[in-house]
């Protein structure tokens, strides 16, 4: 059970410096900090890196930039067929990373401005629990009645020969200049995005993964018309192999040996082959704290550890790893904590996500096969076709879209996409899921003509169902 609700009356407070400290600025430990600071308690945040965390500086915020920079190649080609001459574009891969570092420089300073206006106490360096009521910055011991850890993820790059000839995606957004050959080696968000970045400004690109298909947990549907679709723009795609070792070659390039007996060489391998929690000199081992059988921090549905007074939100704990989720984290543990009166747990389920490949991907809700293996009878909608922009362009590309209905109440249980704006239209589709829409009620809802979400309400044939 969670301790006493804050109060501003506070008598024994007294004696703690803070009381809140959290350790991490990234998107849950700053969204924490602001909303308890307003809420009347005494808040300070430590940060090491940067803040906003991974996805502000190493993660969503520049990966998106980067993949607008890489979709303006086919933009540029598709332009003809709309009449436009574009003559010899050429791409500057340094002033695409000036103008991204500014950007992200910009965002710290919002950041920044964000937490101190709040009245939070800004601490630069890393922290090290000394028990579970004090932190220990550099040379300075800080003492609080609660300490939230939201220290986020960090990339996993497995053991082999070779390992020190890679990088991961936090190196990625620094290069020195853009390598001409690329080996992306993943299956999930981060890999299909970068190998989708590096194709698209122009690298020889390839993405190696270890199972029989990418992007594992999303629909089947949408994972086999992603790989038909890079596959056909001149991606190559390697399942069912791994890396065994690498070895540099004179000349600084890299030659990739696989387990199959392959040998691929490159100029660049990127490891994109999961996040752990960034755990490492947190001085758990000094407290109660447990991790579960995964590595994660373990919390109850408070957020609460095994030590009374520490709580973890965000990729430390075995959740979704997704920025909007650490965000209603902080904000539903700063509400139960300080504002109870206010508290609304978290909902995780139809939480929406999208992946910034080219085209783009987004799911929401149930894959068809998670649905069926939680017992519905379903009816599956699904509809392929050109996008208007792509038929003057003489683009062969296909857009997707599916709805997985339930039969017997007639829910939308989940809904995929892959094309051009998907994030955008699902996040309004979603919006309808969690108030419940029907199929029944898409099939009312008039569409904008001529749009491509449209078809989201126009599909009125099963594929199949069950």
């Amino acid at each position: 059970m969670l301790e006493t609700p804050f109060h501003s009356e506070k008598a024994s407070m007294s004696d703690y410096d803070f009381d809140l400290f959290v350790i991490g600025a990234g998107s849950g430990g700053v969204r924490a900090s602001r909303m308890a600071a307003g809420f009347g308690a005494r808040v300070a945040v430590a940060e090491d890196r940067y803040l906003g965390g991974t996805c502000v500086n190493v993660g969503c915020v520049p990966k998106k930039l980067f993949a607008y920079a890489a979709h303006f190649a086919e933009d540029i080609a598709d332009a003809a067929g709309f009449g436009w001459d574009i003559a010899s574009p050429d791409f500057t891969w340094a002033r695409l990373l000036e103008n991204k570092n500014q950007e992200i420089t910009r965002l710290n300073g919002i950041y920044h401005n964000l937490l101190t206006s709040a009245g939070v106490s800004l601490i630069n360096g890393r922290a090290r629990l000394q028990d579970a009521h004090h932190v220990v910055v550099g040379e300075t011991t800080y003492s609080a009645e609660r300490i939230l850890i939201a220290t986020g993820g960090w990339p996993f790059i497995p053991e082999f020969p070779g390992r020190e000839h890679v990088i991961s995606s936090n190196e990625a957004f620094f290069l020195d200049a853009l390598p001409q050959r690329t080996l992306v080696v993943g299956g999930g968000y981060i890999a299909v995005e970068f190998a989708c970045i590096f194709e698209g400004l122009g690298c020889e690109s390839r993405l190696l993964y270890r199972g029989d298909l990418f992007l594992r947990g999303f629909d089947k549907g949408i994972r086999e018309h992603m790989a038909q679709t890079l596959g056909n723009k001149g991606l190559e795609l390697t399942f069912n192999a791994d890396v065994e070792r690498i070895d540099k070659q004179a000349d600084g390039s890299l030659q990739v040996t696989l387990n199959n007996g392959e040998t691929i060489a490159t100029d660049l391998v990127l490891y994109a082959t999961g996040r752990r929690p960034h755990l490492d000199g947190l001085g758990l081992e000094n407290t109660a704290v447990t991790l579960d059988d995964k590595g994660f921090i373990a919390v109850d549905t408070d957020y609460q550890t095994t030590e009374p007074s520490i709580y973890a939100i965000g990729d430390v704990t075995d959740t979704l790893q997704l920025t909007p989720v650490a965000l209603a984290e902080g904000m539903a543990l700063a509400r139960r904590l300080y504002k109870p009166d206010e508290y609304v747990p978290v909902d995780y389920n139809d939480i929406p996500t999208a992946v910034f490949c080219i085209p783009n991907i987004a799911t929401l809700g149930l894959s068809e096969e998670d649905a069926r293996a939680a017992g519905h009878k379903l009816r599956i909608f699904e509809s392929r076709f050109r996008a208007m922009r792509n038929t003057l362009a003489g683009r062969s590309e296909q857009s997707f879209m599916k709805l997985v209905v339930d039969q017997q109440s007639d829910r939308i249980l989940g809904i995929h996409m892959i094309g051009p704006d998907a994030g955008e239209i699902l996040q309004g589709l979603a919006v309808a899921v969690k108030a419940g829409a029907t199929k029944a009620v898409f099939d009312a809802t008039l569409g904008i003509h001529p749009t491509a979400a449209e078809e989201f309400v126009t599909m009125r044939t099963p594929t199949r169902e069950d």
